[in-house]
């Protein structure tokens, strides 16, 4: 322990000559260390601060100095460190301070150095070296695991893909890893060093930097400059350059901001990353998608015109069974008149009807859904009546066995509904090709729900196959065309609020494919189709006060118009008939006619045209358009013109009630209204 005398003596050499001292410590250490390059012009400034912290602590605290004053001089390690002083330069600096204190001592007191304070000094040296030897270690040893993370840091950013950008708040570009360069196409010299406009604008001109819409990419639009304009992340910028070798580039560039601890924006870092490849692939799938929207337009077309075809081959077996048995009864009727032969023919003919209203149900062209209460037993009557042809038209037949059990109503579009059933009734006869039994049922299942199930004969699904039944890109052989209509009409019956799905049986072979649908209401539906005429809206038009006599039957077609006006003047009508418009027309100048059957098609002259004469003619006549084609595709305007439409073959005695009806009588409610809602 330093004695009181030893302390006082240097605290006072201190006070006294503590200019003097600082001065000769700097210069000795000047001469010690003479190879180190000391930043800064004042080297003595440092060391006057020690002397003064040591002078103070021997004035206040006497022999606590020799314990505190390391503590002073902890810091002095780490700040010669970044003076680039090495260990034993400090060893030698500290050596200096001891030799400069017992010299001054020695002179101040006569060439004698007391062993008290001599001690002291050797203490308070020593300590404080090994105190700022000390810091020093620390510092080396955290710069050394600063060092190698740096190191290997560098190489990350040296090997990885992504290339990074540091930009600093006024625009400067302080740093780009090699993957900047090598992503570019431009050396790293002309990013890094300069500021952005005068750098990059250059930069961008020479690689053709490009949005991928094609337009220049600006210095403006760089992610670092819009996340310092805008104090935030930008995420995503795409920008096309071109490479020295003169292929296309696709780079993705991202920029966040940095923020020190007081939420100062410090700078912005730019990460760029090669999306080239996902480019190419990207743009290869929009071609793909458009080539398979393409090829989707063309298989829907192909599998109504298949089914179509189909249904065409499997209607004229049964019109010629129709026709077969139309010739019997006539030949039957040439014989021997018989009232039950007069029946059959006109049973067959209704048959006929029926079936041609079916196939134009079918075969009509819809460009928009029309809900409606659709009776589901009696659709898949309808349905099963236009493929019977196709299912049992075979080498092995396939039979169909119905378990109805539906007498109500769903909420879907007729025409659809029953083009639905057809097409999953001739997907399945393709599936069996040895023939066998297709089993069709339909029942209520929960609150409210139909169940639509098909069970077809054919080999059961593999599991993969059937979660990917419904994919209509699929590559199997066969499969796009049935999974691209599976897919359509899964997505039909979703839109009527239900689902369409596929399981295999578990009775035996094949699989069973279900339609769930939400029921309509517990009206029952009624069967059979109707031969009524439709009925037109007046629509303001002057009625007759009186029961149509003289009617006008216009018709190319000879025969037809021949027996129209022969049955309707065994009713008692007054019937002329023209075989073109051109001689209704001349006809009806000389003497207007109560009510006129106007054919719709015939060459010169529509009879929908025919009817907009004759209306502006005698706006109080009645006027029916009789058709075999569907009317569906007359605007409102057309169907407006006329009071009825009757489909042939015609019904003798709705056309007769039509005829008798008084135009100043209003039709009845529910026979009012355009066909399929105004169609």
């Amino acid at each position: 322990m330093p004695s009181d005398t030893a302390i006082t003596a240097l605290s006072g050499l201190l006070s006294d000559e503590g200019e003097r001292i600082t001065r000769l410590w700097a210069k000795r250490l000047r001469a010690e260390t003479y190879e180190v390059e000391v930043p800064g012009r004042d080297l003595r400034a440092p060391l006057q601060h020690l002397l003064e912290e040591l002078a103070r602590l021997l004035r206040d605290r006497g022999e606590d100095a020799v314990r505190l004053w390391p503590e002073v001089v902890r810091s002095h390690g780490a700040f010669r460190y970044d003076q680039n002083f090495e260990p034993e330069d400090l060893t030698r600096e500290f050596k200096s301070l001891q030799e400069v204190l017992l010299y001054v001592y020695a002179r101040r007191n006569g060439g004698l150095i007391d062993a008290d304070v001599a001690e002291l000094v050797s203490e308070l040296v020593w300590e404080a070296d090994a105190s700022a030897q000390a810091s020093y270690a620390r510092v080396l040893k955290t710069e050394e695991v600063r060092f190698r993370e740096a190191a290997v840091m560098e190489s990350v950013l040296n090997h990885v893909e992504v290339g990074i950008l540091l930009a600093e708040t006024d625009g400067m570009v302080s740093f780009a890893s090699p993957p900047v360069s090598r992503l570019m196409g431009v050396p790293m010299r002309a990013v890094v060093g300069a500021r952005a406009a005068s750098s990059l604008s250059p930069v961008l001109t020479q690689v053709n930097a490009r949005h991928p819409t094609g337009e220049p990419f600006r210095v403006q639009d760089m992610p670092f400059l819009r996340a310092l304009r805008e104090k935030g992340p930008v995420r995503g910028v795409m920008m096309v350059v071109e490479r020295p070798g003169g292929t296309d580039a696709t780079l993705e560039m991202s920029a966040t901001p940095v923020w020190e601890e007081d939420h100062v924006l410090a700078g912005v870092i730019q990460t760029f990353s090669d999306r080239t490849e996902a480019a190419v692939k990207t743009k290869a799938l929009e071609s793909a998608h458009g080539e398979v929207r393409r090829l989707q337009g063309q298989l829907l077309r192909r599998t109504r015109q298949q089914a179509l075809g189909q249904l065409a081959s499997g209607a004229a077996h049964a019109l010629n069974n129709f026709l077969n048995v139309l010739r019997l009864r006539i030949t039957l009727l040439q014989r021997e008149y018989k009232p039950e032969h007069v029946e059959a023919l006109d049973k067959t003919v209704r048959q006929v009807g029926e079936l041609v209203a079916r196939l134009q149900e079918f075969g009509v062209q819809r460009t928009e859904e029309r809900l409606a209460n659709v009776p589901v037993d009696q659709t898949v009557r309808e349905a099963l009546e236009l493929a019977r042809g196709e299912l049992e038209q075979r080498e092995h037949p396939v039979h169909t066995e119905l378990d109805l059990g539906f007498p109500w109503g769903v909420k879907a579009d007729a025409g659809f509904f029953r083009e639905l059933i057809v097409n999953l009734l001739l997907s399945a006869r393709d599936r069996m090709e040895g023939g066998g039994t297709l089993q069709v049922h339909t029942r209520p299942e929960g609150e409210g729900w139909l169940s639509l199930k098909l069970e077809d004969g054919g080999p059961p699904y593999a599991v993969e196959e059937l979660a990917r039944l419904f994919d209509p890109l699929r590559r199997d052989p066969g499969a796009p065309q049935f999974s691209l209509f599976l897919a359509v009409a899964r997505t039909q019956v979703q839109r009527w609020g239900g689902e369409l799905t596929v399981e295999n049986r578990r009775d035996g072979p094949g699989a069973s494919f279900v339609v769930r649908l939400p029921r309509f209401s517990d009206t029952v539906a009624g069967t059979g189709a109707s031969h009524e005429p439709v009925r037109m809206a007046p629509g303001g038009v002057p009625h007759l006060t009186r029961p149509a006599r003289r009617v006008l039957v216009v018709d190319d077609d000879l025969d037809n118009a021949r027996m129209m006006a022969e049955v309707l003047g065994e009713e008692g009508y007054d019937v002329q008939v023209a075989h073109s418009p051109e001689l209704a027309l001349r006809i009806w100048e000389k003497h207007p006619f109560d009510a006129a059957l106007l054919d719709a098609v015939m060459p010169e002259m529509t009879g929908w045209e025919l009817a907009r004469e004759l209306r502006q003619r005698s706006p109080q006549t009645l006027l029916a358009i009789v058709t075999g084609m569907d009317v569906r595709g007359q605007n409102r305007a057309s169907l407006a013109l006329v009071d009825a439409v009757f489909r042939k073959p015609i019904d003798v005695g709705a056309l007769d009630e039509f005829l008798a009806q008084t135009r100043g009588e209003e039709p009845p409610a529910e026979e009012l209204g355009a066909p399929d809602g105004g169609h």
